[in-house]
Protein backbone atom coordinates (compact mmCIF):
# COMPACT_ATOMS: atom_id res chain seq x y z
CA UNK A 1 0.00 0.00 0.00
CA UNK A 2 1.42 3.29 -0.87
CA UNK A 3 1.13 6.15 0.88
CA UNK A 4 0.62 9.60 -1.16
CA UNK A 5 1.90 12.20 0.68
CA UNK A 6 0.37 16.03 -0.41
CA UNK A 7 3.01 19.38 -0.38
CA UNK A 8 0.83 20.91 2.54
CA UNK A 9 2.14 17.71 5.00
CA UNK A 10 5.80 17.61 3.24
CA UNK A 11 6.19 21.13 4.33
CA UNK A 12 4.89 20.26 8.00
CA UNK A 13 7.52 17.13 8.13
CA UNK A 14 10.09 18.09 10.35
CA UNK A 15 13.92 18.28 9.01
CA UNK A 16 11.84 19.86 5.56
CA UNK A 17 12.23 23.61 6.37
CA UNK A 18 12.49 26.04 3.90
CA UNK A 19 16.13 26.12 2.12
CA UNK A 20 18.05 29.08 3.44
CA UNK A 21 18.53 32.30 1.27
CA UNK A 22 21.48 33.07 3.20
CA UNK A 23 25.04 32.94 1.35
CA UNK A 24 28.27 33.36 2.18
CA UNK A 25 29.64 36.44 0.33
CA UNK A 26 33.68 37.89 0.33
CA UNK A 27 32.85 41.96 0.40
CA UNK A 28 35.24 43.68 -1.27
CA UNK A 29 36.38 47.19 -2.65
CA UNK A 30 37.08 48.49 -6.27
CA UNK A 31 37.01 52.01 -7.25
CA UNK A 32 33.82 53.89 -5.57
CA UNK A 33 32.21 50.57 -5.34
CA UNK A 34 31.40 47.64 -2.58
CA UNK A 35 31.22 44.25 -4.40
CA UNK A 36 30.39 41.01 -3.14
CA UNK A 37 31.07 37.72 -4.35
CA UNK A 38 29.97 33.96 -3.38
CA UNK A 39 32.20 32.51 -1.07
CA UNK A 40 31.48 29.59 -3.08
CA UNK A 41 33.74 30.67 -5.93
CA UNK A 42 36.55 32.17 -4.24
CA UNK A 43 39.61 29.86 -4.02
CA UNK A 44 42.19 32.20 -2.63
CA UNK A 45 43.09 36.11 -2.16
CA UNK A 46 46.88 36.90 -3.37
CA UNK A 47 48.80 40.24 -2.68
CA UNK A 48 52.38 41.36 -4.18
CA UNK A 49 51.69 38.66 -7.14
CA UNK A 50 53.46 39.77 -10.34
CA UNK A 51 51.21 40.01 -13.58
CA UNK A 52 52.66 39.49 -16.90
CA UNK A 53 51.33 41.41 -20.07
CA UNK A 54 50.02 39.71 -22.94
CA UNK A 55 49.87 41.63 -26.89
CA UNK A 56 46.50 41.59 -28.81
CA UNK A 57 44.55 40.78 -25.41
CA UNK A 58 41.31 43.20 -24.05
CA UNK A 59 41.91 46.34 -22.02
CA UNK A 60 40.55 44.73 -19.43
CA UNK A 61 42.61 41.26 -19.53
CA UNK A 62 45.56 43.03 -17.21
CA UNK A 63 47.51 39.77 -17.94
CA UNK A 64 48.32 36.53 -16.50
CA UNK A 65 49.60 34.93 -13.71
CA UNK A 66 51.73 31.84 -12.34
CA UNK A 67 49.89 30.47 -9.39
CA UNK A 68 51.94 27.39 -8.18
CA UNK A 69 52.24 26.26 -11.94
CA UNK A 70 48.80 26.83 -12.89
CA UNK A 71 48.31 30.37 -15.22
CA UNK A 72 45.54 32.53 -14.90
CA UNK A 73 44.37 35.64 -16.70
CA UNK A 74 43.98 38.68 -14.25
CA UNK A 75 40.30 40.82 -14.45
CA UNK A 76 40.63 44.49 -13.98
CA UNK A 77 37.23 44.79 -13.44
CA UNK A 78 37.36 48.43 -12.97
CA UNK A 79 38.30 48.45 -16.66
CA UNK A 80 35.87 45.74 -17.31
CA UNK A 81 33.27 48.17 -16.20
CA UNK A 82 34.06 50.72 -18.66
CA UNK A 83 36.03 52.74 -15.80
CA UNK A 84 39.40 54.36 -14.99
CA UNK A 85 41.58 51.62 -13.69
CA UNK A 86 44.13 53.44 -10.92
CA UNK A 87 47.46 52.72 -10.34
CA UNK A 88 48.21 49.34 -8.19
CA UNK A 89 48.42 49.61 -4.47
CA UNK A 90 49.55 48.24 -1.37
CA UNK A 91 46.52 47.00 -0.57
CA UNK A 92 45.80 46.08 -4.14
CA UNK A 93 45.42 42.49 -4.27
CA UNK A 94 43.69 39.70 -6.79
CA UNK A 95 41.38 37.20 -5.39
CA UNK A 96 41.21 33.81 -7.40
CA UNK A 97 37.95 32.82 -8.75
CA UNK A 98 36.63 29.35 -10.06
CA UNK A 99 33.07 29.89 -11.84
CA UNK A 100 31.88 27.14 -13.63
CA UNK A 101 35.40 25.34 -13.51
CA UNK A 102 36.99 28.31 -14.70
CA UNK A 103 39.80 29.96 -12.88
CA UNK A 104 40.98 33.47 -13.46
CA UNK A 105 41.80 36.36 -10.83
CA UNK A 106 40.16 40.01 -10.25
CA UNK A 107 42.05 43.07 -9.58
CA UNK A 108 40.38 44.46 -6.60
CA UNK A 109 41.19 47.84 -4.58
CA UNK A 110 40.85 45.89 -0.87
CA UNK A 111 39.38 42.89 0.55
CA UNK A 112 36.64 43.75 3.12
CA UNK A 113 35.23 40.92 5.09
CA UNK A 114 33.15 37.74 5.02
CA UNK A 115 29.80 38.34 5.29
CA UNK A 116 26.03 36.35 5.36
CA UNK A 117 23.86 38.28 3.00
CA UNK A 118 20.29 37.14 2.56
CA UNK A 119 19.38 36.67 -1.07
CA UNK A 120 15.95 37.75 -0.48
CA UNK A 121 16.97 41.48 0.03
CA UNK A 122 19.02 41.32 -3.58
CA UNK A 123 17.45 43.95 -5.53
CA UNK A 124 17.86 44.28 -9.27
CA UNK A 125 20.12 47.18 -10.52
CA UNK A 126 18.62 50.07 -12.15
CA UNK A 127 19.49 50.29 -15.69
CA UNK A 128 20.96 46.77 -16.40
CA UNK A 129 21.39 47.31 -19.46
CA UNK A 130 24.26 50.08 -19.24
CA UNK A 131 26.05 47.72 -16.25
CA UNK A 132 26.87 44.00 -17.44
CA UNK A 133 29.29 42.98 -14.89
CA UNK A 134 26.91 43.83 -12.01
CA UNK A 135 23.62 41.58 -11.06
CA UNK A 136 22.00 43.00 -8.08
CA UNK A 137 22.33 45.10 -4.96
CA UNK A 138 21.51 45.06 -1.50
CA UNK A 139 20.90 47.83 1.10
CA UNK A 140 22.81 46.55 4.20
CA UNK A 141 21.41 47.64 7.61
CA UNK A 142 24.12 51.08 7.35
CA UNK A 143 22.39 52.17 4.79
CA UNK A 144 25.21 51.18 2.58
CA UNK A 145 25.04 49.29 -0.73
CA UNK A 146 26.56 46.45 -1.93
CA UNK A 147 26.98 45.37 -5.67
CA UNK A 148 26.79 41.31 -6.76
CA UNK A 149 29.44 40.40 -9.16
CA UNK A 150 27.91 38.68 -12.68
CA UNK A 151 30.26 35.53 -12.59
CA UNK A 152 28.54 34.48 -15.89
CA UNK A 153 29.21 37.78 -17.96
CA UNK A 154 32.78 37.89 -15.37
CA UNK A 155 33.90 34.34 -16.58
CA UNK A 156 32.92 34.65 -20.35
CA UNK A 157 34.35 37.38 -23.57
CA UNK A 158 32.73 40.71 -23.65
Amino acid sequence: MSEHINEQELTEMPGTEEVSTVERCLTFESGDLILYISTKHVIEIINNHSITKLPLMPPYIRGIINLRGQILPVVDIQLRMGKESPELASKTCIIVLDINSVSLGIIVDSVRQVIDIDLKNVRPIPLKRQQKLLDGMVTMEDGSVFMSIDCQALSSPQ
